[in-house]
């Protein structure tokens, strides 16, 4: 069984930034990706409407990372549980965990690549298509090919080519998903 996908919104950086925001569903479980900055709650509600009847339909949030423009609309998620680096939470529990392997469905995981921040993690997606990463390593299809905020730049880079060997489409933190090519900032 494969999940499918769907972005909700195309993210950018500019005057403006908003983050990319999207759904993936496996089987009962339905996940939104980094509900960040976006123009407004529409800009994710109103695509969802297609995914799933109500945003209780949504059983987890993944943060890429801790910035407000990749987090800031998760109470539209009344019923999920909430995923970082280092726990899940739902209502008032905080339950400590690595995210690196931890399986949110049989073909929804985690993995840590810090660079971008130290907190970052990559959502891999196994599709009919192949595997999808969501991430942050990435801004958009052109890069940047130096992260400017990237707190350990090697680390990034050593990270963009592990997330390059697992996945055939990258679903970056502020643009449209893209296949990589020798030309992907590495």
């Amino acid at each position: 069984m494969a999940a499918d996908f769907h972005v909700l919104f195309t993210g950018y950086v500019g005057a403006r930034v908003a983050s990319t925001v999207s759904f993936v569903r496996d089987g009962d479980v339905r996940v939104v990706i980094d509900p960040g900055l976006v123009p407004g709650p529409g800009s994710i509600l109103d695509p969802l409407r297609g995914c799933v009847d109500t945003p209780a339909d949504i059983t987890d949030v993944v943060f890429s990372h801790h910035h407000p423009d990749h987090t800031l609309n998760a109470a539209l998620f009344p019923r999920a549980r909430f995923h970082d680096l280092w726990a899940i939470y739902k209502g008032d529990v905080w339950d400590s965990r690595p995210a690196e392997g931890f399986a949110i469905s049989p073909s929804i995981r985690l993995i840590e690549t810090p660079g971008h921040t130290p907190q970052d993690i990559t959502t891999l997606v196994t599709t009919a298509e192949g595997v999808v990463a969501f991430t942050h390593l990435w801004w958009s299809a052109q890069g940047p090919a130096d992260d400017p905020y990237a707190v350990d730049p090697d680390l990034l880079h050593r990270n963009r080519a592990r997330v390059l060997e697992l996945a055939q489409l990258i679903v970056p933190g502020h643009g449209a998903p893209f296949a990589p090519t020798a030309e992907t900032p590495r």
